[in-house]
């Protein structure tokens, strides 16, 4: 399998945009962002109706599901998305599901069909139906890429694709779960203390530390091509509302560490020792936190492997599948 795109922290904030115009439009939209937006009580009172999603190209079959892009609607845009099914007759109230989150992609390399295919496929063949949401910006989905951490609208999009497959007659609304990889993990983990009837989650290597915790204790070197107006939404947020050290109040309101007593279901955490791209400090933490709030955490973590558990990724494929059977 081909390695996905890495994460990295400077890389959360999005790709170069190309063009006067582009510029322009990413200028308004940066103008636009206030980080309190990311707040999780914000987030609970807005509406994640989704859509029907609408098929837009066939794919070749896996070995026992249907592969198809399709479209959905969040916040006015158009997202596109990799909706599987599985084949044969569905269980009684519809087929178990996932909501797919990927890492950091560079949104205008990223592809629908490409990345995460033996990922997807693992939770296809095992009976579950499936959408990865490509977020805003990325590929052919409308709207601007401005990273996940201090904009809202990739969870926006992760909310309405939840709210895509409560709609569709072929899933049980009943059973949808949440898979996330690094900044995924993040969209998780955020997704179910926004909703807690999602009924379970696994998170490989995610960016699950609080705000405190992303700011002191990621690092990572900033690549020249990540436009300098996008890297100055932290900066803009600290001149706004101070650091977390000064203003705990307000940057726990952001994070999903702070509601984890909220949490509808389990999760499963998984990382590997010798990540580089996301430390493992952020895992053994919510770790931690998950059973101060007496919830259920399941913690994998894989000697030596990196940040897409290349060494282990069969195993830990199988601990996902097995639990979201047990779960959804």
């Amino acid at each position: 399998m081909k390695p996905v795109f890495l994460l990295t922290l400077p890389l959360l904030f999005g790709a170069p945009v190309v063009g006067a115009q582009a510029g322009a439009q990413s200028a308004a939209a940066l103008a636009k962002v206030d980080v309190a937006d990311m707040g999780i009580q914000t987030a609970r009172e807005k509406k994640y109706p989704g859509s029907a999603l609408k098929v837009l190209t066939n794919l070749r079959a896996g070995s026992n599901y249907s592969r198809q892009v399709v479209s959905y609607q969040s916040g006015g845009l158009s997202i596109r998305a990799l909706l599987t099914v599985p084949g044969g007759t569905p269980p009684r109230g519809g087929w178990p599901a996932i909501v797919f989150n990927h890492g950091y992609i560079p949104p205008n390399a990223y592809r629908t069909t490409e990345r995460y295919v033996a990922y997807q496929d693992a939770f296809a063949r095992a009976g579950f139906v499936t959408l990865k949401s490509d977020y805003r910006g990325h590929g052919s989905s409308q709207g601007e890429a401005l990273g996940g951490y201090y904009s809202p609208g990739y969870t926006d999009d992760v909310m309405n694709a939840l709210g895509s497959l409560k709609q569709d007659k072929r899933v049980n609304a009943a059973r949808i779960g949440m898979w996330g990889h690094s900044m995924g993990g993040f969209l998780t983990l955020r997704a179910m203390v926004i909703d807690p009837g999602i009924k379970a989650g696994v998170i490989w290597a995610g960016v699950v530390g609080d705000y405190g915790d992303m700011m002191t204790k990621w690092n990572s070197p900033v690549p020249a091509s990540i436009p300098q107006r996008v890297l100055d939404l932290r900066k803009k947020a600290v001149a706004r509302y101070g650091t977390p050290a000064s203003n705990p109040k307000f940057w726990n309101s952001l994070s999903a560490n702070s509601y984890l007593g909220d949490l509808g279901g389990p999760l499963q955490l998984h990382i590997g020792t010798a990540d580089e791209d996301v430390p493992l400090v952020f895992h053994t933490t919510l770790s931690q936190q998950m059973k101060a709030a007496g919830q259920s955490a399941a913690s994998y973590v894989y000697p030596s492997d990196n940040h897409n558990l290349s060494r282990n990724l069969r195993t830990a494929l199988n601990r996902s599948v097995q639990f979201f059977k047990e779960h959804l």
